[in-house]
């Protein structure tokens, strides 16, 4: 067996050492071929990244691969609008080898596709196809589902109860159960001759200058020529004034790096302010000012997102899961995405504020004793920590961490055999701001937000499953090497990720979305050998995704039939019991590779 030696410093005069030169047996490369999906053409995959755990060990050694496809509701109706359309869908959903199905019920929008006593019934979407109103998809997905010996698992969203593309849904009715944002105004402050301050223009470069407003440009090209009647004042990235110009033949210095260019109309009132309070050699502060308003008067994302700490939103999203659970035999039960907070910057509403104060048991300086935001002189927004920042974050995942126990609680309480999972963006990095910790709670990895106490929100052993989003467009890690890509932003690093933090406590699944590879059958072939390599099983996302260019990929991925993990009674339990004997006889686990994800993959 050959070995070779590391080089070290000094190796020059190596018999003069005290100790021996270090040894180490040639490893072999981690990127191997493989086929985890054997019909289908071999990819070169991390395979020591990718077979960590014994849930990744217990599922390859017994054959074991999910092959779950997503029906997203509001967007599939004219596909499940009748009896014989679910038929013919679900036997062809068989054929092609998909051993699981995902069915929205409760769409973002608050209303059901089954008929419900908690809400309206969806009965069409936007100006496309109609659902009858005597018609239930839900109870024909399952009669068709069970006469092809499929599992069906019903999705919902628990926390969003409207849709900014129609702003309809139950949410906009019940304004005080809406998410509070804390957004923010910024404002120049002067620090002499006057202490006074303006509003600035929260959009930097705008294409043409309001009579009042004060603008910011963060570039001369972008502020253009010195403009007639304008007046201009210079910032360093400091606040201080370089220079301030009122004729448009004068020339404009130098911008300083993280300066700022700020232009107003000099009859205007911030040219005023200008011109009173920005002589050369003045220093400027760029503040905040705090604004709470609720989502429905300033949405920022598609959901009407409702407050997570409000006990009559958790309340409403528990009596859903009981109504579908009783009404239906259910397979499963996934939870989509608005499984969260809207944002880092909600929800600061008065409800939440009284609870957080009775949790720290001091009144607050609200929001500055959380965080507050800033601004830098060229309109880059950061924010500064509060002295209860920490708390704060890590009480917002006890939130949902406490509401997920309940849910998968009140599920198994209705229908023991049924499975409990989420589904998530699968860049863990990114979920502290949404108070989702669908980590283990015992899981470690180098993020700077993992204190102890939020490590402890973890809720995957609350879980069976986990499915993520791993919505990128490059498939494996040995394929952005190649391609100067990131190789976080792949499928297989994403399914790597995911299958680390949950450590054992559930079956961990990657998703990969079909929009991401029209006219790219290969890409989408590599990227189900990703997921499948680095997970124990695919999920696809959607059908409404012009699903039928790709059925013969799937025809030939699933060629060689696997059951799904979830469908094995008692196996997660043995897994679990595996993972709890390791730790307690200490055996310690690599470290895990964090490889930066995009922002918003898979939301």
């Amino acid at each position: 067996m050959s070995v070779f030696p590391l080089v070290v410093a000094g190796l020059c005069g190596l018999e003069h050492q005290s100790k021996p030169p270090l040894f180490i047996k040639p490893p072999l490369s981690r990127f191997q071929a493989a086929a985890p999906c054997p019909a289908l053409p071999w990819v070169t995959l991390d395979v020591l990244g990718d077979g960590y755990g014994v849930a990744q060990q217990t599922a390859r050694s017994k054959n074991l691969q999910a092959r779950i496809l997503w029906i997203d509701g509001t967007a599939n109706l004219d596909r499940i609008n009748s009896a014989s359309k679910i038929d013919s869908l679900v036997a062809k959903i068989k054929a092609v080898g998909f051993n699981t199905i995902v069915f929205d019920v409760k769409p973002i929008v608050g209303f059901t596709l089954y008929p419900s006593k908690l809400t309206e019934k969806l009965v069409s979407w936007r100006d496309g196809p109609s659902l009858p109103t005597d018609f239930d998809p839900l109870a024909a997905m399952l009669s068709a589902a069970k006469k092809n010996g499929l599992p069906l698992f019903v999705s919902m969203n628990a926390f969003s109860e409207g849709h900014r593309f129609t702003r309809t849904g139950p949410g906009y009715g019940k304004p005080e159960q809406q998410t509070v944002q804390y957004e923010t105004h910024p404002s120049l402050k002067a620090a002499w001759p006057s202490t006074a301050s303006f509003p600035v223009e929260p959009e930097p470069n705008p294409g043409v200058l309001s009579p009042d407003g004060l603008h910011v440009f963060t570039s001369a090209w972008a502020a253009g020529p010195l403009r007639k009647g304008a007046v201009t004042v210079v910032l360093d990235s400091n606040g201080r004034v370089e220079a301030r110009i009122y004729h448009a033949d004068d020339k404009l210095p130098p911008l300083p790096a993280g300066g700022a260019i700020l232009l107003a109309t000099s009859t205007g009132k911030a040219g005023e302010f200008l011109i009173t309070n920005a002589p050369a050699g003045v220093k400027f502060t760029m503040e905040s000012t705090p604004e709470f308003v609720r989502i429905e008067n300033k949405h920022t994302q598609w959901p009407l997102m409702m407050n997570p700490h409000h006990p009559e939103v958790q309340a409403r999203a528990l009596a859903f899961v009981k109504e579908v659970a009783t009404n239906y035999d259910i397979d499963g039960l996934v939870f989509d995405d608005r499984l969260r907070f809207g944002g880092l910057n909600t929800d600061f509403s008065d409800v939440t504020r009284a609870q957080f104060e009775k949790l720290v048991g001091a009144r607050i300086e609200w929001p500055k004793d959380v965080f507050e935001f800033t601004y830098t002189m060229d309109l880059k927004r950061g924010i500064r920590p509060g002295k209860w920042y920490d708390a704060w974050m890590a009480w917002r995942a006890i939130t949902v961490r406490n509401w997920v126990a309940a849910a998968g609680a009140l599920v198994r309480s209705i229908r023991p055999n049924a499975q409990f999972g989420i589904y998530a963006g699968s860049w863990y990095g990114e979920y502290q701001q949404f108070g989702n910790n669908y980590a283990a709670s015992d899981f470690t990895a180098g993020f700077p937000f993992m204190t102890r106490e939020y490590q402890k929100t973890g809720f995957a052993s609350e879980l069976d499953f986990l499915i993520t989003g791993c919505y990128y467009r490059t498939a494996t890690i040995y394929d952005a090497m190649q391609h100067v890509v990131s190789t976080g932003k792949t499928v297989e690093a994403g399914g790597q990720l995911t299958n680390r933090a949950v450590r054992d406590r559930a079956w961990a699944y990657a998703g990969v979305k079909l929009d991401d590879y029209y006219g790219n059958l290969s890409g989408l072939e590599h990227a189900i050998q990703a997921a499948c390599g680095s997970t124990q099983g695919v999920m696809v996302f959607d059908l409404s995704h012009r699903i039928d260019e790709f059925w013969s990929v799937f025809q030939r991925a699933f060629r060689f039939p696997a059951l799904a993990p979830h469908t094995q009674k008692g196996l997660l339990a043995d897994v679990r019991r595996k993972r709890a004997h390791l730790d307690a006889l200490g055996v310690k686990e690599p470290p895990v590779f964090i490889r930066e994800g995009a922002a918003g993959a898979g939301f």
